[in-house]
This record gives structure tokens, sequence and C-alpha cells, in this order.
């Protein structure tokens, strides 16, 4: 049998274990800096106005207030005391509704639109502060805070950019880092092709899914490899070829400590993260969360130290890993009461665990394209090719064993899974678990839901279940995925209109680096899905913007049961906003994506963004336009 990939999560215990003893001393150093919701209106003023002394009320007016409250839609004020939202109506509904209270009016966002704090269901911050520090080189356009990497959609494109990255390198001794390589866009990566690049300077190229590694001989001596010391190793041996330079999945064991000396470095995490907030801040995000969260104390006191701060103008939330328990062979009693100790020490802030929520897997990735699939991966001809076939990342009687053991704890289950053959295992694990100790309100979420069909989509209704999708898929992989999985698999991944017809909630994650951290442009992928050759793929399973935008934000934090503080504009909610220069009802849909962000209202407290635009003039010229990330600034899909 052959054995299961390396996980992202395997991966980043790698990448932070040889690396613990730097970050202790580095945080040694002195770089450690470690309510319910109101009724109603009313309750919430009368108890504002009775607290001595009384709370100054901040009014903040906007030319539209985008509440994403059914029952009231739009607003032109919002009266904010302290982090809450205590009146939203027209000036003259939220003055009266004040009374006596002591107010100021700002009008600062009078001309603009305001919305819920955008929310990112989904990210990986390690893996995002890790890639996007290299040198990016992607099919996609990528903006980060001190360049822009463009895209490189050919593989002429990808070997100019790598010279010319090589090139721009003045240490002769210093290593070329570089993410993003794919092989259907870039052709063929071998050792050689490397060396033909610099015979003398160490170079590592990292996948596009984080699964492989290539190295050049110059690197694959700096890092003291051997040919003899690759082999005997199991299934790691054979997933690897030394004369190509090239390991991946399991074999990226073989060579991940060595390397991480030199790559994985504290001030790289460092640089990464704080990257990744400026990043986040740009594109109007207020929360996110890291479903399956490593946990070590080192990264705890490194999320703490930059994503806690006081500047940092979002809230970080995480779920515990269940698959680092059974990786481990923990017991299922002994994995929910570890797993309850790490949410209990971390239970409030602005970094914290979601209590009673857990993360497990079902099949692989599909950006390396190993989701398990009902009929067979094809060939360049077109037929089936058996050489080509899925992964389980947790075996379906695993996934039994701990889907259970959580259901009856009473925890909510966010089970990620890919191929339609995946979701099948997972809709008959929930049947089961429904049948035998049947839950109210169980709000189990189907994570990426990449390739199903209508029959499953049905099926997830009758659960109760509902799905979180990376809407990128189709627009990013859809015109090359036709090979492997034809063009009708590929045009129909992440079915959002079917999932909406059966009433489902639905929520957007970029699983960043898998796609852009963007919700502007996530929404935008769900409306349009215009892949990089123009076509629309999946016509019938465009949404409207109105649903689209409910993604990012009352649907995102419904999916982690936090829509009580968080998604919406109305009253006893934490007054956390984003900020926008147009109205995203009334631009065209094709330019929904190219909103400008004035910036967020964090907890209360406005945090303008850097005056960067959103996409590059030659993104915005280009009949098909490339997804970008934004100024100011990681995935499992």
């Amino acid at each position: 049998m052959k054995k299961c990939p390396l996980s992202r999560r395997q991966t980043l215990e790698a990448i932070t274990a040889p690396i613990v003893w730097s970050l202790l001393a580095t945080i040694a150093v002195g770089l450690v800096a470690l309510a319910g919701v109101a009724e109603a209106q009313t309750e919430v003023l009368r108890e504002m106005v009775a607290s001595p002394p009384p709370a100054t009320v901040t009014v903040y007016t906007a030319r539209k207030i985008l509440t994403m409250e059914r029952g009231n839609p739009v607003a032109t004020a919002v009266a904010v005391s302290g982090k809450r939202i205590v009146a939203v109506g027209s000036l003259a509904e939220v003055r009266a509704a004040l009374g006596d209270a002591k107010v100021t009016v700002d009008e600062s966002f009078a001309g603009k639109v305001v919305m819920p704090g955008f929310i990112d269901q989904h990210l990986h911050p390690l893996l995002g502060a890790l890639t996007l520090s290299t040198e990016v080189i992607a099919p996609e356009e990528w903006q980060m805070p001190a360049r822009t990497f463009k895209a490189a959609a050919t593989p002429g494109e990808y070997l100019a950019r790598l010279r010319a990255a090589e090139a721009g390198i003045r240490d002769p001794k210093e290593w070329l880092f570089t993410w993003g390589y794919h092989k259907l866009w870039h052709g063929p990566m071998s050792r050689r092709l490397l060396d033909s690049v610099s015979a003398t300077r160490p170079i590592m190229v990292w996948q596009r899914s984080c699964h492989e590694f290539y190295f050049n001989t110059a690197a694959i001596q700096a890092l003291g490899f051997t040919e003899a010391g690759m082999k005997g190793k199991g299934a790691a041996s054979e997933m690897m070829s030394w004369a190509e330079g090239h390991w991946w999945e399991s074999g990226t064991n073989l060579v991940i400590m060595p390397l991480l000396k030199v790559f994985g470095t504290p001030a790289r995490f460092e640089f990464g993260l704080r990257q990744m907030v400026a990043y986040a801040q740009s594109r109007g995000i207020t929360a996110f969360n890291e479903p399956g969260a490593l946990v070590t104390p080192e990264i705890l006191q490194l999320y703490h130290r930059v994503l806690g701060a006081e500047e940092t103008p979002l809230s970080s939330f995480f779920i515990v890993d269940g698959r680092a328990y059974t990786d481990r062979g923990v017991p299922p009693a002994e994995a929910i009461a570890d797993g309850e100790k790490v949410v209990a020490a971390n239970a409030a802030g602005k970094v914290s665990f979601f209590p009673k929520q857990i993360k497990l897997f079902a099949d692989g990735a599909i950006i390396s394209q190993l989701m398990q699939m009902k009929d067979p991966y094809l060939g360049a001809d077109g037929k089936p090719d058996p050489s080509h076939h899925g992964e389980w990342m947790m075996s379906p009687q695993v996934l039994e064993e701990r889907s259970k053991a959580y259901w009856d704890a009473g925890y909510q289950l966010h089970i990620h899974v890919n191929g339609d053959a995946g979701l099948e295992v997972v809709i008959a694990t929930l049947e089961r678990r429904m049948r035998e100790n049947p839950r109210a309100d169980h709000r189990s979420v189907i994570v990426h839901f990449a390739n199903s069909n209508e029959e499953q989509i049905g099926r997830i209704a009758r659960l109760g279940a509902i799905v979180s999708v990376n809407s990128y898929y189709p627009v990013g992989f859809a015109d090359k995925y036709a090979a492997g999985l034809g063009p009708e698999r590929a045009d129909v991944m992440t079915r959002n209109a079917s999932v909406l017809k059966r009433h489902i909630p639905l929520s957007f994650h970029s699983d960043l680096p898998m796609a852009p951290a963007d919700p502007l442009f996530l929404a935008w992928c769900a409306v349009n899905r215009v892949t990089p050759s123009g076509r629309v793929a999946g016509p019938e399973q465009r949404i409207g913007v109105e649903d689209a935008l409910r993604a990012i934000t009352i649907e995102a934090a419904y999916s982690w049961r936090k829509e009580n503080d968080l998604g919406s504009i109305a009253p006893g909610k934490i007054a956390s906003f984003t900020v926008l220069e147009e109205d995203p009802f009334a631009v065209e849909p094709m330019r929904l994506k190219d909103i400008p962000i004035w910036g967020t209202v964090y907890e209360g407290r406005p945090f303008p963004s850097p005056a960067t635009p959103r996409r590059s003039a030659a993104a915005r010229e280009s009949a098909a336009p490339a997804p970008s990330l934004a100024h100011g600034g990681h995935g499992d899909g």
C-alpha cells in the first residue's frame, strides 16, 4: 500500500522543529509581548448610559452601510461604544436611539461604503509567512508590501524570471528560494535546468502546492546530501529522484530538516507573518481562522507577539488539528482531553482557539491533484490513466473512528475534502453519526468542496451540514485541469449555485497560500468564474453579488459559531468594519475585485490601508485578469 503523503501540517512540524531553539533565543531578548451579545438595541444603550462615567458614543456616518442584516439591510449611520455597536440606521434614528448619551459624529466615511469586516474563513499563517517571503514565481500575480511579483504563465516566462532573480542577488553564497512553480504552466523542472541557472549558487524551488522541492547541485552539496544517504528509507526513498534533484510527498522527509536550518529561520517566519498582517488589513480582513493549527509554545508566542500586537487590526482564531493526534497514535479520549487543554489556555483575546471544534481530513490536495475521484483521472490522450490516483490524508477507517469520538463529545467537525469519492466517504460518515447520535445544529463544515455531484449536495442539505469553498479553484485551475479531470469535471469545481439552491449555508476561504486571501477577489471568482483564458467555467454555478458578499461576512461567521459577534452590522455585535470606496452592488460584476479599500475599523478603531492599487495596470489591461495579492503584507487545499 502506498504511504500517505506528507501533509502540510507535517511539513510545518518539520519546519518548526529545528528552529525552536532559535525562536526561544529571539523571544528571550525581550520581543515577547504577550460579552456577551446585547439582547436589543435599547437594552445595550440603557446599560451603556447607566455605567458611570458615561461612555462617549462615536457615530460613523457613511454614504451607505451594507449591514448584511436581512431585516435592516441598508443604513447611513452606525453608533459605536467601545468595541460594540449600539445603534444602526439613519443619523436621525441613531440619535434618537442614543437619547442623552454623549455623542461624537465622525464623518470620515461620509462618501464611502461600510460593510461588516471581511472574514477569511480559512487560511494558513505559517505557510503564508514562508511562501510569500521567497521569490514568488507563480501562475498568478502576487502583490506584496515592497514589490509585485508578476505572473509567469509559460515555461519561457518562468525560466526568464528565475534567471533574473538569480542575477539580482549580489552575494554569491546567498541562497535563492522560490515558490510557485507548477508543471502545468511552467513545464518540466530538473536539477539540470537549475544548474543552468547557476552552478554555484544554491537554489531551492518550492512547488505551488507546497508538497514538492527541487534543488540544483550546489544546493544538494550545501545541504550535505549524498545519493547513498537517500536510499533505504522506505516509501520516502521512492518519492525522490536524485538525478532530477526532486523530492516530493513523503520524500520531503529526507530533506526538510537540513533545508530548514537555512530556509525556516525565525527571522523569515516573523518577517513573513508581519507581511501577512499588513496584507490582510489592506484586503479588508478583520478576522481569519486557521483550522488544524500547529501548536507549540514557541509558535503560540510568535502568534501572540505579531498577531496579538496592539497595532494588529484583526482577530486570529484557531481550531485544534485532529490529525496531529492520529499521526502520533494518540487514543481518541486522550486527544480530546489534550486539545481541550490547548483551547482552555488560549480561550480569549486576539489570538484564541474555538472551543469544541476540530479539524479532520479525508483525501489529498487539489493543487497536486491527489483528491480521490469516483471516475478515474485522464491522461494526455483523454483516456483513463491508471498511474494517476488520489490519496487519503486520513483513511476512511481513521476518519470514522475520530469523527465518532468528537461527534459524541459534542464537537463541531470541519472536514477537509476535495474529490467526489472523498466527499462520498465524508457524507456517509456524517450520515452514520446522525443515525447513531442525532444532533441539532451540529454545523459540520465540508471544507474545500472542490468536486461533487448534485445527489451529494442534496444529502448535505438533508444532513444539516454547511459548506466552505475555495472559490478560486475553477478560476485558477479549470483551464489546466481539463488535463487530468477532463473539461466537464474541471469546470464545475465548487458548485456554489447548487449549494445555495438547497439553502445550505455557504462561506468562502482562501486557504492562503493556495489562493489570495482577498475576500472581494474570492467573491468576484464566485460571481464571474472567469478563467485566465477569458472563458466562464461552469456558468450555471455562478452566484449573485449578495450571496457572494454574505459568504465573506455573515456566513463565514456562522461557520465558526460567531454570528452573534461578527459578520453583520447590528446592535450588540463587535464594531469591526471594512470601508470601501465604491458600492459592490453598483459596480459591474467584473469590477468587483477592483473596488478600492480605504481600510478597516477594528473593534471601534479606524485603521486606514496604505494607498496602493489593488491590481497592477498591466493586470487591469489584460483580457483575462490575473488574481493579485494586495500591497501590505499562507493551505491544505
